[in-house]
Formats: structure tokens, sequence, C-alpha cells
């Protein structure tokens, strides 16, 4: 029978086996440092049934500069700070090409990600595990590969074969239906020019990446990811069939499903936007359960600052004499601080309180 290796940190990370490499050892159980303190665990009685009204919004983005469809994802990013997009004109054979490809990638042999990983440089290609493994105190069940979307030349030298070009054309469409996301989230801030110097500041450095969570002997005691807001100012997230992801509710107390909606991209405010919206849109806290049968991937797409970029209330947002509540902080620092720490809800947010 297989047994935990000794030394996992060494395994996981170094020798790049990541959770995959343990779950094809088939241990009958989960390793304890992966075990959730009993009061972090997803309680099934904290779970809103899916019939209920509260779902997230299901919006149709075909009209996008519609007034309505613009008045709905307002509404969608000050109430919810979730929404999932339909006809978003990304073409749906794109979006399957894409999960095939991370599949293709995980199943790659050991020595063959373990190259991607010594070869590539970190500010192109990440392979990884977890969250932050040197600093949470409890691990993640997931892998993942993280693409920075930079110059071609760049990306055609530095991003995995197996996936290349699968990925560079699903963001070349990506950044098109992200752009006019951007345009109508901001028209709403009373923002009706997105320059070339706010584009950089929302945009300006963009990562897509591909989370990797292999089925789990025992899903009820682990992660997939632990509650957090994205530091993001969107993440355009596409999930495949099997779901998993929950958004803390409006109250705070209980948790909504996500439901994998066919050919739907799942959209949530980071705290970038909020900051920048000076509190009026919500960066809200998220997680993924662990599946006992299945593996599942998740595809998102971070859309963030430039790391100078200077985040803060925009002016718009102070013009009617609203007090700022955050103050100016350089996104970089706010990077660091991120992944310092283990994920831990909301508290990031803090670092740019007044």
């Amino acid at each position: 029978m297989s047994t935990t290796p000794t030394n996992l940190i060494d395994f996981l990370v170094n020798q790049a086996n990541g959770v995959k490499g343990l779950a094809d050892l088939n241990l009958p159980n989960v390793p304890p440092q992966y075990f959730q303190p009993i009061q972090a665990r997803l309680n099934k009685s904290k779970i809103i049934p899916q019939d209920s009204e509260q779902s997230i919004p299901i919006i149709d983005f075909t009209n996008w500069d519609d007034p309505e469809v613009q008045d709905s994802i307002f509404s969608a990013a000050t109430n919810w700070g979730f929404f999932q997009i339909v006809n978003h004109g990304i073409p749906i054979n794109l979006l399957d090409d894409l999960k095939a490809s991370v599949h293709r990638f995980f199943e790659l042999p050991v020595k063959v990600k373990k190259s991607v990983k010594e070869n590539s440089p970190p500010e192109v290609v990440r392979l990884g595990t977890s969250f932050s493994p040197h600093a949470e105190s409890v691990l993640e069940w997931k892998d993942y590969l993280q693409l920075v979307y930079a110059s071609v030349e760049t990306i055609h030298s530095y991003w995995p074969a197996v996936c290349k070009d699968e990925a560079l054309e699903y963001m070349k469409h990506a950044e098109a239906f992200i752009r006019k996301l951007l345009k109508v989230l901001l028209k709403k801030l009373n923002v009706n020019e997105l320059d070339k110097e706010r584009e950089q500041t929302l945009m300006g450095a963009m990562i897509l990446s591909f989370n990797y969570y292999p089925a789990c002997p025992e899903p009820e005691l682990v992660a997939g990811v632990c509650p957090h807001s994205d530091i993001s100012s969107i993440t355009v997230l596409l999930q495949d069939g099997i779901g998993g992801l929950y958004v803390r509710d409006k109250d705070g107390n209980s948790w909504i499903n996500v439901p994998p909606v066919n050919g739907a991209l799942v959209i949530n405010i980071g705290d970038v936007l909020q900051i920048m919206s000076n509190g009026r849109y919500k960066s809200i806290e998220h997680r993924v359960v662990a599946n006992r049968n299945k593996t599942r991937i998740s595809m998102p797409i971070f859309v963030n600052p430039t790391p100078d970029s200077v985040i803060g209330p925009l002016p718009e947002m102070l013009e009617n004499g609203d007090e700022p509540q955050y103050k100016q902080v350089v996104f970089s620092d706010y990077f660091k601080y991120f992944f310092s720490k283990g994920h831990d809800g909301k508290k990031t947010i803090e670092f740019a309180k007044i």
C-alpha cells in the first residue's frame, strides 16, 4: 500500500509532483497537512439551496452596449460581486479546446512538468501547488499552471507546447471581451473613457491560470481553495461541468453554489475594483470544494494592474464630496502582502483601508 512521502513539501513542490502526484499514489486517506480545522470546513447546513431566490445572476452579453444589459451588470457587480455571462463572443469550441489542453498539461509525465517549472522564467510561467505552501498553515488540494499574457515572442518561447496554442487563442478573444466589460463597469462609475493609462491600471497584467483539483479520497476534510477574495480588478473564470465553486452570500453566513452553465464565464469583482470604486463594487469571498470521484479544472484569468500601478479611489467617485475609504497603494505591495500568508477571507483589503 502506498504511503505519504516523508518530506511532503519536497515531494509536492521541489519534485513538482503536486497534489496530482499525491492523488496518483491512491492513498486511502488525505495527509494531515491538508486537514482544514473543523470550523473552516464547508458546513452543509450553510449552503443555500439551488432553487432559492439567491442565485448568482446570469447575463446575456449579446447586446452589451444596450443600457438594460449594462444596468444588469452594474446591479450584479454592486449587489453580488459575482455574475455569469453567456453569449460573450468567445467561440464555444475554443473553450472546449482550452479545457482539453489543461488536462493534457497536467497528465504529462512529472519529469516534463518539472522541466517546465525549472526552465521557465517565473514572470512568464509558474507551476505550483496549493496557494502559498511555505506560508500557509494548511495546504489546499489544488495544482496550478500560471501563464502570464506577454508578448507573442515570449509566449512562443516559454508557454508549454502542449497547451500554448489553445491558451493564446483563448486570451486573444478574452482580451477583447474583458475590455468591453471593463468599459461597462467603469461607465457606471462615471468614467466615460478607458484611456491607455486607465487600461494599464485595470488590465495591464493578465494571468491565465489552469487550476487542477484531483479527485480526493476525503473531500469533506480539505479545501480546494480556502475562502478569499481575489486581488484582481476582475476575474474571468471558465469552469468545467463538475462544479464546486461557492460564493459567500450577503448576510455573510451562508454559501451559494455557482453552478456550471455550459459556455458561460463566471465574472467576479476583485479588490482592485472595490478600492477604485470606493466600495461601490464588492469583491466577495469564494471557495472551492474538492470532489470525491472526479478531477475538476477551472481556468481563471486574473485581470490585474501592472505591478507599478497606484490603486486608489477613482477621482470620479469622490466628485460628490464622498470621503475616500481607501488610501493609494502600489499594486505590487498589495500583491506581495496577499501572497505572504495563507488565504484569509477578506483580510487583505484592510491593507488599503484608511
